[in-house]
């Protein structure tokens, strides 16, 4: 395999999932990015996010949350910072808690 570097600018919308030592997939055509492939899924620590309110339950509704790689997204009302959360780097949703 090959190491390339790569700006935020070639990776588009998705550089706001990517975290050191990750791997994905590159399409080149001509020695130019077409595009970068994350993986569909990623779990990722809550570094930021408004405190539960004790009674809070899964289908109460959502609220932001910063990710450490700086990505927001919204999340149950339940979720707390230091959580690992699955996201899906397609849509920026919440898929839920990982253990």
């Amino acid at each position: 395999f090959e190491e390339t570097r790569l700006s935020s600018d070639q990776i588009g919308r998705g550089s706001k999932y990517l975290k050191e030592g990750m791997e994905v997939n590159v399409i080149f055509y001509k020695e130019k990015v077409l595009e970068v492939e994350l993986p569909i899924s990623i779990t990722l620590k809550v570094t930021e996010t408004d405190p539960g309110v004790k009674g809070d339950t899964a289908s109460g509704g959502t609220k932001p949350a910063i990710l450490e790689t700086g990505a927001q997204v919204m999340v149950p009302l339940f979720i707390s910072v230091g959580e690992m959360i699955k996201v899906d780097t397609r849509n920026d949703s919440y898929l839920g808690r990982e253990n």
